[in-house]
């Protein structure tokens, strides 16, 4: 039996566009392992997809959509899913341009997932030609049932579940936030808090591994509060409150959820501080109301828009086979300083 891409890839008949079984011939394979390899389906080895990319290029091989459509009743669409708590979050809407615009460019529709009703067992997939999926939480049951739908799946970060992604992007979270952290050390503060999220994704756990190292790398204590996934302000004010009455030597303050360093604001006013003097305060993510905030609030630019591009940019490429599964791209990050944490009195050697 000859092995995969062993064999002289053939020329199709003079006239005639190359087909999948051409490919399939020229690469020694099945027609279904074929469009397995194409698609980043199925359990097909490193060796056989190389080989089967090879002879779509050279034989400048291009899926027939329109056949493809008919065999599948899917019609050159991708879905997006967003965890329903997220949606009215700056972030996420920005994403999910992002996702759209970039999708759009390359002739496909996007449709939105929502978990107002869960999969349950058996439920077929959604009938589309892949997946993105918005800082995948392994606790979220749609989560776990889209990724074992069998499509192609791209991450916007690293999934800690049982499975794979077809794609990542991601970026670096870890150097993001020791450079935050040393920013505010650098800026007068010896004792930063953090108010992390619940979440389980990839992002909330590096914030808190990252924050835990620093602080253990400084030799200061660790102090740390958790909000619920999709917390209100109010609850958000509460935990800020509690924080600052348990912690009272806490000069800085880090809030992890989106929009939460804004809403704790005129609670740490409140117990008597100034921010921006005797206590420092930053995100983890940025959006307009970190830069409206009086004064505005130091935070990581996670550029949601971007991500969005190119989490929808990898699965095209990944979906015509110009790009292997398993790739993972980094995007880069920006902190954005402003005057939130740009102290004056901050008692230096706490």
């Amino acid at each position: 039996m000859p092995t995969p891409g062993s064999a002289a890839v053939p020329a199709p008949r003079p006239g005639t566009p190359p087909t999948i079984a051409d490919v399939a011939r020229a690469a020694a394979v099945s027609k279904t392992t074929a469009s397995d390899a194409l698609r980043g389906h199925g359990r097909v080895s490193g060796p056989t997809r190389e080989a089967v990319l090879e002879a779509a290029r050279q034989l400048g091989y291009a899926p027939n959509r329109s056949a493809r459509s008919l065999r599948t009743s899917v019609t050159d669409t991708v879905a997006l899913y967003i965890p329903e708590f997220l949606t009215s979050a700056e972030y996420s809407m920005a994403f999910v341009f992002g996702v759209a615009e970039r999708a759009a460019d390359a002739g496909l529709n996007v449709t939105l997932l929502s978990s107002g009703h869960l999969p349950q067992h058996g439920t077929a997939p959604p009938q589309v030609d892949g997946l993105v999926l918005c800082d995948p939480a392994p606790e979220d049951p749609v989560v776990r049932h889209l990724m074992n739908t069998g499509l192609p799946v791209v991450t916007a970060e690293r999934y800690a579940g049982d499975r794979q992604p077809t794609g990542v992007v991601r970026s670096d979270h870890e150097a993001s936030m020791t450079e935050l952290l040393d920013h505010l050390r650098d800026s007068g503060a010896r004792r930063p808090a953090l108010i992390a999220s619940e979440a389980t994704s990839d992002w909330s756990l590096t914030l808190q591994r990252t924050h835990a190292r620093w602080c253990a790398g400084h030799g200061v204590p660790l102090v740390l509060r958790k909000a619920p996934v999709g917390a209100t302000p109010e609850v958000l004010r509460g935990i800020a409150r509690d924080l600052l009455a348990r912690e009272p030597g806490t000069d800085a303050v880090v809030c992890a959820p989106d929009g939460a360093a804004a809403a704790v604001l005129p609670e740490l006013r409140a117990a008597g501080r100034t921010v921006g003097g005797d206590l420092l305060l930053a995100s983890c993510v940025d959006c307009s109301a970190m830069r409206t905030a009086e004064p505005a609030i130091t935070a990581i630019d996670l550029r949601p828009r971007s991500m969005g591009a190119e989490c929808a940019r990898l699965l095209c490429e990944i979906l015509s086979g110009r790009t292997p599964p398993g790739t993972v791209r980094t995007l880069p990050v920006a902190l954005n300083v402003r005057a939130s944490t740009r102290a004056w009195r901050c008692r230096r050697g706490r």
